[in-house]
């Protein structure tokens, strides 16, 4: 008798565990899913942003492949949109990671014109200090508008450092590490889109397969 009371009462646990178990993944899913949607809806802000309509006939959020470069600051797979005006190639928006901010890697996306030079960039997601390293996203600062309209002569361009280090982008009052690893982050994705214009651009649209999109790999 008890051994069946406390046989019942394991099977009732083990029900109540697995239901449980459940509704944890099935919350954890929807969560994930819906800060995905509200990350894709701001990229696409930034992505008008960036580059306006005014200045492309194309629909920029579609016309996109994905690629891997260590010039990008991860070994995980980046977007480029690619903004055209009619047949004319016009500038391209690429995704970024500053892999070495305060506290932790800075998601970014980065826009150049079509003579390499940077059109703007904007923070998409970062975990710096409040009221020290978060002066990088736009909705606390504006420090991230001195990138609109940067001339970049490449990599020996000396002027894309912070003040500090002898270049043109103030650094933060206590806080030099966070606006260094974004400038370095930015000037290397200006260098990948110079040295890959004619891949990022002939490459076809791969984003939106129904399929897993081939990942273009040019390190």
């Amino acid at each position: 008798m008890i051994m069946n009371y406390m046989g019942k009462n394991g099977l009732i646990l083990g029900a109540f565990a697995l239901v449980t178990t459940g509704l944890i993944a099935l919350t954890f899913n929807g969560t994930e899913t819906r800060i995905k949607a509200a990350e894709e809806k701001q990229l696409l802000s930034v992505l008008n942003e960036l580059v306006p309509e005014s200045q492309h006939t194309n629909e920029l959020h579609l016309d996109c492949i994905v690629i891997k470069d260590s010039l990008l600051g991860s070994s995980e797979s980046k977007r480029i949109f690619r903004a055209r005006n009619e047949s004319n190639n016009v500038a391209a928006v690429l995704e970024a990671t500053a892999p070495n901010g305060y506290s932790g890697e800075i998601k970014l996306v980065v826009a150049a014109d079509i003579n390499g030079d940077s059109l703007g960039a904007r923070v998409i997601k970062h975990e710096e200090t409040p009221g020290l390293g978060d002066k990088i996203d736009i909705r606390v600062s504006d420090w991230i508008l001195s990138f609109n309209d940067v001339p970049f002569d490449g990599e020996a361009d000396n002027r894309w450092q912070v003040k500090k280090d002898g270049g043109q982008f103030d650094q933060f009052t206590g806080a030099t590490i966070t606006p260094r690893a974004v400038v370095e982050a930015v000037k290397n994705a200006l260098l990948y889109f110079n040295q890959n214009q004619a891949l990022i651009f002939n490459t076809p649209s791969n984003c939106n397969a129904t399929n897993e999109p081939e990942v273009l790999i040019d390190e």
